[in-house]
This record gives C-alpha cells, structure tokens and sequence, in this order.
C-alpha cells in the first residue's frame, strides 16, 4: 500500500495524544467545569508550537490553537467533557466507580479531543514541511454534553473565517456520517408556591411540586401526539427541600426538548410551555421558564463526506489483535443483544454477530442513518461545511452513557480506533488543504443544503452560556 504523506506525522505524536486522552480521562469534569481538561489541552498547544487563545469567544474552558500562514483554514473539533455520576474502574469488565458519585468519560470525549488535536498537529507538521500555505485550527469546545458551547461560539463569531471543520465521535464501527441528528433544546421550568405546615394548615400551601409533577403528566400525554423523531426528557433540579411535611413553595425541571429541525424543536418547546403554564394554573402557583441551550441538527455535506470516505478506505479498519479482542469480548459479554443489534441498526448495517471489534468497513458509498441523538457540531455544520468520522473505538454495542464506555476508555483497542480516526480526519486535512475545487464544491453543498435564509441563531440575542447553572 501506498504511505499517504501525512501518516508519519501521526506516527511520531500519537504517542503524546494517547498520553493527553489518558490524563483528561482521569480528570473527568462536566458542561463548562473543564478547567483540567482544557489546561492539558493548552499545554499540549503550547508545546506543539500553536499560537493559543484561551477563553476562546468568551468561555473560560473554551480554547483555540492555530498554527500556520495563509491559503485556507481547516478546523479541528474537539471536546473533552464528562458526564455526571459514571464513575467507572478503567477495564474492570463490572459496575464499580472509581469514586463514588464522581464523573466519568461516558461519551468517549477525553479520546474526542485528543484525536481532534493529533489530526491537527499532524496536518500543521505537514504544512511546515511542504512549505504548504494554509492554516489549521484546533477548537476546544467545552459543554457538549448539555451546555451547547459550539453554538455560542458560532453565535460569538468563533467560526466566520474557518473554511473547512472536520470532527468525529468515538463509537463502535468506524464509518462517515451521513446523516442528520436531533435538534435539542434545554429549558428549565421554575414555580413558585406557597410554604405551610402540610398537617395543621395544608389549605394555606400552593405546592410547587405539584405543578412540575403535573407539568409532568401533562407533558407525558402529549407523547401520542408528537412526531415519532421527538424527544423529550426531565430531571428535577429543585424538588423542593427534604421535608415532606412542609408544602414546598419552589421547585425547578429542566427538560431536553428534540426534534429533527430546530424550527419544529422551538414549535414543541411552545407546547411545553403551554403544559407548564396549564400546571401552574391548576396549583395556583407562578411559573417562569427560560431556554438554557439550544443546538440545530447537523447537516451533512456530501463532497466532504465522499472525501473522508475515500481516505477511510485507503488506510483501512483499524488493525485490531487477538489481545484486543479477547480483552472486549468481556465487556459484550456484560451487553444484550438489542444492545449489539442497535450498534449496527443506528448506522444502517446488517448484524455480523460473530464481530466484538468493528475489523470491518462499510461498503464505499454507504449511507448512515440519521442519528437518534443531538450535537452542537450542528450549529457549526450550518456555518462551515462540516464532515464527522464515527470511530471504532468499543466493544461492538457500548451503549453511550454507561459504565462500560467509561470502563473501556483508556484501552488498547479504544486508543488505537482513536489514532485511526485522527488519522483519517488528518488525510482529509490535507484534501481540504490542497484541493481548492474540494472547497468550492463542499461550499455550494452547503449553500445549497441551507437556503437563501442561511443559518439564524435560535438563542436568544441576549442569551449567555449557562456556566453558573450547569457547571455549578
């Protein structure tokens, strides 16, 4: 096989950013609280020679690293939050947390980031060797996990002269994305009652919990009659105190609204607010809600997409051992097989049910499904011409947000799908680079995909990234 000019590169970092992924893993820290995290990416900027913007478009854990002179700018995304409570012991094939009630990689971002830099650093020692003109862009994007920092940056300007963004998600089967994903929306819902003695005066209370837990009900028979693309999720924030023998006068829900459009996610937000406000008038209580986050659906690009996908197939899948196998054959064992069966059912591939690592591609041409799930990269998307890599990282059938991610995360088979990844976002680094009819063509597939009306925000003009609220 032909060596692609940009392989060695990788080759002579991967060693440093496997190191980076491994650190941020054992500093797990949620939506806008990656101070670690982002500090071990900055120092790994500084290091490799990129000039550093730190608090990038106002974020305090948000950065950005570029290097380079000239010609086109191609961005890297990466991430490295965690989500709350998934604790995990790296490889121990059971439940156990590291720590109990602490945070774990669930979502595989402290190998997210890492990749995205490696593909970076890889793509500016190119540049610097060849004498090539062109600039490459490393954002550290904080906050997926539910802050949506990526459309707040793309709100503050972060992305107005990036020409080409390419990222990728750690997952089970190497493949391109193809599809869309969920918009998604974050509300919080607050009511305000009335506090009083539950047994000696219950008719002087208004219950605020009672109305989040009628919203509640509400909401859940609005279910029949939503599209069957929409989502929507609670989690109470404020149930009102630990004592059941006071009425609780305050109470807060946050819900997660999602629909396949941004446009008809700010329309079922509307009917939520119509259910909260139906709660509050049958408890007599107030109610006030805001919109916390919100994030478009993703939108493809097909030359960008067929680009990534030839670079995939030249380097191959990623070249898994038998110790590799071995080693994630004891986490399938913990799955079900809806569990395995959904991994292949989400990208739109037939079940190989003798595979534990994904030593496979799918056939040139292959169309993903739309995602079940939602990004802020979809802001971006709508911005810049985008084009995401799913990685081979898991046992076939991880579910995300589970111990057995967390547990797999600093794994030889996890590491190597993530230098695989890099590498193939790195190749086509280099297209995008060289290949000025790449662009041109990836810019008339957005334009086209977008409209004449373009991307418009759906934050609010005065709207501010809510660090106090999700990170505490």
């Amino acid at each position: 096989m032909n060596q692609h000019p940009i392989w060695k590169h990788i080759d002579e970092n991967a060693d440093r950013l496997r190191a980076l992924s491994d650190n941020v893993w054992a500093v797990p820290e949620t939506c806008y609280g990656e101070h670690k995290s982002v500090a071990l990416h900055i120092e790994e900027l500084e290091a490799q020679g990129f000039r550093v913007e730190k608090e990038a478009a106002g974020i305090p854990t948000a950065v950005i690293g570029e290097a380079g002179e000239g010609g086109p700018v191609i961005g890297f995304l990466g991430e490295y939050d965690a989500l709350a409570e998934l604790s995990q012991v790296a490889d121990l094939p059971e439940q156990q947390a590291l720590e109990t009630g602490a945070n774990g990689h669930g979502c595989g971002h402290n190998m997210l980031g890492s990749a995205a830099m490696l593909a970076a650093i890889a793509l500016k020692n190119w540049l610097e060797e060849t004498g090539t003109p062109g600039r490459v862009r490393y954002y550290g994007c904080p906050a997926e996990e539910g802050g949506s920092a990526k459309s707040f940056m793309v709100k503050r300007g972060a992305f107005q002269d990036c020409d080409i963004a390419i990222t990728w998600h750690p997952g089970s089967i190497a493949t391109v994305v193809t599809g869309s994903s969920l918009a998604a929306a974050r509300v919080d819902f607050e009511f305000f009652g009335k506090a009083s003695h539950a047994s000696a005066s219950p008719d002087l209370g208004r219950s605020a919990l009672d109305a989040v837990e009628l919203m509640n009900v509400g909401v859940n028979y609005m279910r029949e009659h939503m599209s069957d693309q929409a989502r929507i999720h609670y989690a109470y924030i404020d149930a009102g105190g630990i004592s059941p023998n006071v009425v609780q006068a305050y109470a807060n829900a946050r819900y997660v609204v999602r629909e396949p459009s941004v446009k008809e996610t700010v329309k079922l937000i509307d009917r939520v607010v119509n259910v909260a406000k139906g709660a509050a008038l049958m408890t007599e209580t107030e109610m006030k809600w805001r919109l916390v986050t919100i994030s478009a659906e993703v939108i493809a690009n097909t030359p960008l997409c067929q680009a990534m996908e030839k670079n995939l197939h030249m380097l191959g899948a990623p070249d898994f051992t038998d110790v590799d196998v071995a080693y994630a054959k004891r986490f399938q064992n913990t799955l079900e097989q809806k569990d395995i069966s959904a991994s292949y059912s989400m990208l739109g591939l037939g079940v190989q049910r003798d595979k534990v690592l994904a030593d496979f591609l799918p056939p040139l041409g292959h169309q993903s499904n739309d995602l079940p799930a939602s990004t802020d990269v979809g802001d971006v998307s709508w911005v810049v011409p985008t084009v995401q890599l799913w990685g081979a990282n898991y046992a076939i059938g991880t579910p995300y947000h589970t111990w057995q991610m967390v547990a797999q995360g600093k794994s030889a088979p996890a590491l190597k799908g993530m230098v695989h990844a890099a590498t193939v976002m790195a190749m086509t680094g280099v297209d995008a680079i060289t290949n000025p009819e790449l662009r041109e063509a990836a810019w008339a597939d957005l334009k086209t995909r977008v409209g004449e009306q373009g991307y418009v925000s759906a934050l609010p003009d005065d709207a501010e990234p809510p660090i106090k609220e999700m990170a505490g």
